[in-house]
């Protein structure tokens, strides 16, 4: 890794956010759509991200990826690029007019480079690990290495054996953004589906020694 940069990035809610990492501006799990039940209005228009230059979309949630909003980016001629799982890429193309091209399937190990910031997909088990037929993680979150810094998007994630070790090869993680709105029996019988509590998430940047630990999904 290169000469050292400074991260910045602002929380939209949930479990979005966007970051600058390594001069590039990246869209995390943006979800701006006011759909009904929603708590917050959503912080800023569709208009305004046209300078982002990659979106990830973790997993196939509304509040992950935001389809209407990706809808809104391709008809305001949006050049981005859109990271998502490779099972669902082809339907994003489908549904949002995204060209072919701008939107990149990827699977757990996976890893694409833009404008020299380096992305990783890391399987992430939402309540369990779940895959495709052809053995591609259902739910990803995202190693992002650029300018010098390292930083962890897990989407929505529970600890799961094996994720530690696979994120500690990766060296030293200045940030991680994890959730903390937890899960329990209620929920899962009502089709909540959790993630990690602040307890779990609190542990795994401690085990991993992440400098940052940044909450998200409360």
């Amino acid at each position: 890794m290169k000469k050292t940069q400074a991260v910045g990035f602002v929380h939209l809610g949930q479990l979005s956010y966007l970051v600058d990492i390594g001069g590039l501006k990246v869209g995390c799990d943006v979800f701006l759509t006011p759909l009904e039940g929603r708590l917050v209005n959503p912080p800023v228009k569709p208009e305004e991200l046209l300078d982002v230059e990659v979106f990830l979309g973790t997993h196939d949630h509304a509040d992950h990826i935001d389809r209407p909003l990706w809808r809104r980016l391709a008809e305001f001629g949006c050049t981005a690029k859109f990271l998502v799982p490779a099972y669902v890429a082809a339907d994003v193309v489908r549904d949002t007019g995204l060209k072919k091209n701008q939107v990149v399937g990827m699977t757990q190990g996976e890893s694409v480079e833009v404008a020299g910031v380096r992305f990783t997909a890391v399987a992430s088990a939402h309540e369990r690990l779940e895959f495709d037929r052809k053995g591609r993680s259902r739910n990803l979150g995202f190693v992002v290495e650029g300018g010098g810094r390292r930083i962890y998007h897990s989407g929505d994630c529970c600890p799961y054996e094996g994720l530690q070790s696979t994120l500690a090869a990766f060296g030293r993680i200045d940030a991680a953004f994890l959730p903390i709105n937890g899960r329990d029996a209620w929920r899962l019988t009502h089709d909540f589906i959790g993630c990690m509590d602040a307890h779990e998430a609190v542990e795994l940047a401690g085990e991993l020694k992440v400098k940052t630990l940044v909450p998200g999904h409360y």
